[in-house]
C-alpha cells in the first residue's frame, strides 16, 4: 500500500460548489441603492411628506365652508321715529319755540347713534334733549324732546304739508342722513306754533 498526499477527489455523486454561480445576481439598481441608501431613504421620506401635505391641503380646500355672517342692517333700516305729542300744549308754543316729543326705536342690529338732528327751513333752529350725539341700544327706545325756535319769520315755513325731520344716524355698518316724515298731527301742531310765534312779529 503506497501512501501519498494529493488533491482530494470528490466522491461519487458529489460536486464542488461554484460559489460564484450561486451568488445573488446584482443589477444596476440594486448596486445604486446599496451605494446611495441614505439619499434614497431621504428622497422617499420627502416624497411621502409631500404627498401627505398635498392630500391635507386638498381636504382643507374641499371642506364644507360655513356661510359668512350677514352684515348688520343700515341704521335707517333698523330705526323708527314716531311722533308722540307737543310738550307745551296743543300749540306747542313757548317763548317763540315749539317743543315736541318723539320716540326713536332700534329694532335690530348693533346700537345706533344719533349724531345730528336738523330740519330744512332756514328760519328755524333745532335743539334736542338729550343733545346729539347719543346712542340707543338694539331692542330699546329713546324719548327725545326736540325744540324748534323761530329765528326769522320771513323764512319760516307756512302751510306745512308734510314737514320732516333730518336725523343723521350711525351704526357699525354705515352713517346715514335720513328724513323722517312725522305725520299730519305734527304738521298741524307745528303750523299752529309758527303762527303763534310770528303773529305779532315784524321781523
Amino acid at each position: 500500500m503506497t501512501g501519498g498526499i494529493g488533491p482530494v477527489e470528490p466522491g461519487e455523486d458529489t460536486h464542488a460548489r461554484d460559489v460564484a454561480a450561486h451568488a445573488r445576481p446584482r443589477g444596476c439598481v440594486a448596486r445604486f441603492c446599496e451605494r446611495h441608501r441614505r439619499t434614497v431613504l431621504t428622497t422617499a421620506a420627502a416624497l411621502l411628506l409631500l404627498l401627505l401635505l398635498l392630500g391635507g391641503g386638498y381636504l382643507y380646500a374641499d371642506r364644507t365652508r360655513e356661510p359668512a355672517a350677514d352684515p348688520p342692517p343700515y341704521p335707517a333700516q333698523a330705526v323708527t321715529l314716531e311722533y308722540l305729542d307737543a310738550v307745551d300744549g296743543p300749540s306747542g308754543a313757548k317763548g317763540g319755540g315749539f317743543s315736541f316729543a318723539v320716540r326713536l326705536s332700534v329694532r335690530s342690529g348693533p346700537p345706533v347713534t344719533v349724531t345730528r338732528i336738523a330740519q330744512p327751513s332756514a328760519g328755524l333752529s333745532v335743539t334736542s334733549s338729550p343733545a346729539a350725539p347719543f346712542q340707543t341700544k338694539p331692542h330699546s327706545a329713546s324719548k327725545i324732546i326736540v325744540t324748534l325756535r323761530v329765528t326769522e319769520c320771513d323764512k319760516a315755513p307756512r302751510n306745512l304739508g308734510f314737514p320732516f325731520l333730518d336725523v343723521t344716524l350711525r351704526n357699525a355698518r354705515a352713517i346715514q342722513a335720513h328724513s323722517f316724515i312725522l305725520g299730519p298731527r305734527y304738521a298741524r301742531q307745528l303750523s299752529q306754533a309758527l303762527q303763534v310765534a310770528c303773529s305779532n312779529d315784524s321781523r
